[in-house]
């Protein structure tokens, strides 16, 4: 399954619901893609939901943390959410959840941007 990418906009924040995986190849480069994008186009707040990811290789979690350091250098904010447990258990294993700002739910993630 590829990855799939629906954004959508709720409370100035830029929600991007992924379904499938993120692996080597085109579902990370459609992520970095879509990522760069919102930054150049001044949608600094950006939430990826997670809970529908079935799959993240080394590749993935790489393009996350890219992710993550380019929002933070433009100023911006990148926040995870319904983070899958095998996911969850990757980025603890490799020391990488201080990385990224997870949240339970959306509405907590919605609530925790600032301007």
């Amino acid at each position: 399954m590829q990855l799939t990418i629906n954004p959508r906009e709720k409370q100035g924040v830029t929600v991007l619901d992924l379904t499938g995986r993120i692996v080597a190849g085109e579902e990370c480069d459609s992520l970095r893609k879509t990522i760069k994008e919102l930054l150049a186009a001044n949608q600094k707040k950006i939430l990826l939901n997670m809970g529908d990811v079935s799959r993240v290789d080394s590749t993935g979690i790489g393009g996350l943390v890219e992710s993550a350091i380019l929002t933070a250098k433009q100023g911006g904010q990148l926040r995870l959410v319904s983070l899958p447990r095998l996911i969850h258990n990757v980025l603890s294993t490799h020391r990488l959840l201080q990385a990224f700002d997870i949240c339970a739910n959306e509405a907590e993630a919605l609530a925790s941007f600032q301007d």
